[in-house]
């Protein structure tokens, strides 16, 4: 006997969709290359590529000398080899849109307000926090790409 259409549908939607969660954690988890740790993390976080749109990508390494009001210039061969990872391991599909967020900031992005509507502006103004940006204030694990909601942790 053969089970129902309907059945097999649902079956292959729960299917795809926990895939395609899995698929958005790995994306998440790439692996670094080490001058992206050298460099970006010297300064802050080394977001996952995943965060963000190629375009986005590509304006922020071609304004490295005006970083977010910073001049992060790096030699040739390094931009263009981190260019290069960070377009190639870029986020596309739901986490990030055609339209990249207003000054390719992550924390401006659609999917980072949607996932963070519960908090509060005064929250991110904490000493313990200090910006929205400070991932690892709350995603214990955001520097290796864990961002899973399960493990968040607020501090006071």
């Amino acid at each position: 006997m053969r089970p129902p259409l309907a059945l097999l549908l649902s079956t292959a939607l729960l299917a795809s969709s926990a895939f395609a969660e899995e698929g958005h954690h790995r994306a998440l988890r790439v692996p670094s290359v080490p001058s992206y740790q050298q460099e970006c993390a010297a300064c802050h976080m080394a977001y996952p590529p995943g965060m963000l749109p190629a375009a986005s990508w590509t304006r922020l390494m071609g304004g490295l000398d005006r970083h977010f009001g910073t001049d992060a210039s790096l030699d040739a061969a390094s931009a263009k080899l981190l260019t290069r990872w960070l377009t190639d391991n870029a986020g596309t599909g739901h986490r990030v849109s055609a339209t990249p967020p207003p000054e390719d900031r992550i924390t401006r992005s659609a999917w980072f307000v949607r996932q963070h509507n519960e908090v509060g502006p005064g929250v991110w103004k904490r000493t313990s926090i200090k910006s929205a940006s400070n991932c690892m204030a709350c995603h214990a694990g955001a520097d290796k790409g864990d961002f899973d909601e399960d493990r968040v942790r607020i501090p006071k």
